[in-house]
């Protein structure tokens, strides 16, 4: 007779089954590194991954697709994904995070995807963009995005016990950050200019050893859904807000019932108590080490992380290249 006080038996780890999905995305992105054409890349991605997704036991439906705001190929919002058997579960999906990255042989391109409970994900609606700040558990009590920015660099070099000059924050490079960088370095901190790449900079932001301190800038909304199921995982704090590019969207986001005052955290992007979160190196980075071809294999890492149990895996695979392709009909490997 079992005990009502026995420990539960560790249940299903999805995460470490779609391992195996972001590893696919990775591999079949990889042979598009550096040959300039970015769709090309992302579709391999994409079919790569709706492939394997098709096998895993899971009744899952995409909240979070990639691809409506610049008419890439994309796994949709509202496909169903699975072999429809439970758990039912909403999916958070960037088949290709760094698409123009990839296609230039630039650093930190991710395969990425995260699963919660179904109707845990927050559905940003006409917002494709947000206000985001992130940082880890050492200085999340610290975030705000009302704080005049050096003020909370101030508050995070003391915080860490540092001067404010060793202060790094990461964000896009983009001409609506040129107030905001020249703040940053008024205040004497410095800034680390990614070309894309949100969710990978959202993973360094909050990493152990990592050479950043904060994330800060305006991105997408899908990598802050992802983002904050990464961080729900791993620890840290992300804070958005939702932000219109035009009079348009914001009426739009304003008919459908949205504040667009909120400050989002990672509980109101990703209210799921079991998160499950994958990403795969494409090319190298600070977080994740890219595909390498050696001989006829190739060797992949990636991050795999579930909230329940707070347990993050750094899995590095070596993959023989030519069985990949017996067993995938030529799709990846």
């Amino acid at each position: 007779m079992t005990s009502s006080n026995a420990p539960a038996r560790p249940d299903r780890n999805l995460a470490l089954e779609l391992v195996r999905v972001t590893e696919a995305a990775a591999l079949a992105a990889a042979r598009m590194v550096g040959r300039g054409d970015k769709e090309a890349a992302d579709q391999a991605a994409v079919d790569a991954m709706r492939h394997v997704l098709e096998s895993v036991p899971m009744d899952g439906v995409v909240v979070i697709g990639e691809g409506e705001k610049d008419e890439a190929p994309m796994l949709y919002n509202g496909e169903q994904i699975g072999d429809g058997t439970p758990p039912q579960v909403d999916i958070a999906v960037d088949p290709l995070e760094g698409t123009r990255l990839t296609a230039l042989g630039m650093p930190s391109a991710l395969a990425v995807i995260a699963l919660a409970e179904r109707g845990s994900m927050f559905d940003p609606g006409p917002c494709v963009y947000m206000e985001k700040i992130a940082g880890g558990e050492e200085i999340a009590d610290l975030l705000s995005l009302d704080r005049p920015l050096p003020e909370t660099l101030r508050l995070i070099a003391e915080r860490k016990g540092m001067g404010i000059g060793d202060v790094t924050v990461v964000m896009l490079d983009r001409p609506r950050h040129e107030e905001a960088m020249k703040q940053v370095r008024e205040a004497g901190a410095r800034i680390r200019l990614i070309l894309d790449g949100d969710v990978s900079a959202a993973l360094l932001a909050v990493s152990d050893r990592s050479p950043v301190d904060l994330l800060w800038g305006i991105g997408g909304t899908p990598e802050g859904v992802i983002s904050a199921a990464a961080l729900k995982c791993m620890g840290g704090e992300l804070l958005g807000r939702l932000w219109p590019r035009d009079d348009a969207e914001r009426q739009a986001a304003l008919d459908a019932g949205y504040d667009l005052d909120r400050v989002l955290t990672c509980n109101d992007l990703c209210r799921g108590d079991d998160v499950f979160f994958s990403a795969t190196g494409v090319t190298d980075g600070d977080v994740l080490q890219g595909v390498r071809y050696r001989g006829s294999g190739a060797t992949t890492e990636s991050l795999v992380m579930r909230s329940r149990s707070g347990t993050v895996r750094r899995i590095s695979a070596r993959h023989d290249r030519s069985k990949l392709r017996a067993v995938t009909g030529g799709r990846y490997g």
